[in-house]
């Protein structure tokens, strides 16, 4: 082969360059540039960017395919400055760097017919690539952040949307609408909320999910969600089932509320509200009611809550507001009683030991109830509005005045 002289060299740096470019712009990704580098070095080229997830080869397939994984795991220590061990055949390696921030490294393997002055020009060009298609990336992703930041922001405030506007912007942003959703709303405890992203759209495709920052004294902000219907038989069923699941997966990383599900379109907003209502509950109130709180008469609680506020609220000052007032003014507990007997199914014996107090201190306090409320705890129709009101106060005891 004859060496190129100092003119031609330029030249055909410059040729690659543009290619290379042309390549990110137009939308071909790394795995063009890997391939231009690999013709230009007659070799095998990789490219690795740890924060797009990319990690390509050219020529694709062969024997060094099966090495992805060992450059995959050298980049990545080297990008978090990590003891790291130059993998097995690496012949030359030239780092993909935004000013002092190392982002990935562009490597080529031993076997490259290119002199080693000449490849390392290539390389160079190929990381400066990828440097260029890492800031395409990061500027699409920040745009469409901002699109489903303002998305659910409008949703959040309730801003009136037209179905088919929710449906078209949903799809924009590749979240189908048109059969309904359920809201998902996480106060995290983790300062990871990419991570949480990732794993919401890994466990439900077509998902929406978006992270908004620190404001409300949470350690990493807020993440909330859109997860669209799964199709088939009872896409109700089916897309609670993956919600729990989902939401069961988040809790390492905090606090997760869900809403039911919804499948009218104009009632998303509604679902965002409801989910942010079961969030206050279960991250304010301090009540063991988590296990409960995705069933029943709880959700039925909440679904009216989000549309019709003032019924919860007028049915609560009905019930049981009168002992929970009186529980703040005078420091006792006929809340916690009323809530032991009910659930003790009404046998006083097993009431007196779930709170440790005498029979008769039972009794004495039941009383008290029925003489605040007007309802009789032995009575079952009157103990089923007050279960029904105590549920109601657990729902809206965060917003209560303090």
């Amino acid at each position: 082969m004859v060496a190129p002289t100092a003119a031609t060299l330029v030249e055909r740096l410059r040729g690659l360059h543009l290619r290379m470019v042309d390549a990110v712009l137009s939308g071909d990704g790394l795995e063009r540039v890997a391939e231009l580098a690999a013709d230009a070095v007659g070799g095998v080229v990789a490219i690795v960017v740890p924060r797009l997830g990319s990690a390509v080869l050219a020529p694709a397939g062969g024997p060094a395919a099966e090495r992805i994984g060992e450059l995959r795991h050298y980049v990545a220590d080297c990008v978090h400055d990590r003891p790291s061990h130059a993998p097995r055949g690496l012949a030359a390696e030239v780092p993909i760097a935004s000013g002092d921030e190392m982002v990935g490294m562009v490597l080529m393997l031993e076997g490259a017919s290119a002199a080693p002055a000449e490849a390392a020009e290539y390389l160079h060009l190929a990381a400066v690539a990828s440097l260029t298609e890492v800031a395409v990336e990061e500027a699409r992703d920040e745009v469409e952040q901002n699109l489903r930041g303002s998305f659910l922001e409008d949703l959040r405030g309730a801003t009136a949307l037209a179905p088919e506007e929710l449906v078209r912007r949903g799809a924009r942003l590749g979240c189908d609408l048109s059969c309904g959703a359920i809201a998902l709303c996480a106060e995290l405890h983790t300062e990871r909320p990419r991570h949480v992203v990732a794993t919401i759209a890994e466990d439900v495709p077509g998902a929406l999910a978006q992270h908004m920052e620190p404001g409300n004294g949470s350690q990493g902000g807020r993440i909330y969600a859109l997860l669209p219907a799964i199709a088939g038989e009872d896409p109700a069923e089916k897309t609670l089932a993956a919600a729990a699941r989902l939401a069961a997966r988040l809790q390492r990383h905090g606090t997760v509320g869900l809403s039911s599900f919804y499948a009218d379109p104009a009632e998303l907003g509604r679902a965002v509200q409801e989910a942010e209502l079961v969030l206050d509950v279960l991250t304010v109130s301090g009540e063991p009611i988590a296990e409960d709180i995705n069933q029943g008469t709880y959700r039925l609680l909440f679904r009216v809550l989000a549309s019709h506020p003032e019924e919860v609220r007028s049915f609560y000052e009905d019930t049981v507001a009168p002992i929970v007032r009186y529980d703040d003014q005078y420091r006792t507990d006929l809340v916690g009683t009323l809530e032991a007997y009910l659930a003790a199914n009404c046998h006083m014996s097993a009431t007196a030991a779930a709170i440790h107090a005498h029979r008769h201190t039972v009794a004495y306090r039941l009383e008290r109830v029925r003489d605040l409320t007007g309802l009789d705890p032995m009575q079952s129709e009157d103990r089923e509005r007050l279960g029904l009101g105590l549920k109601a106060y657990r729902i809206i005891a965060p917003r209560l005045p303090r």
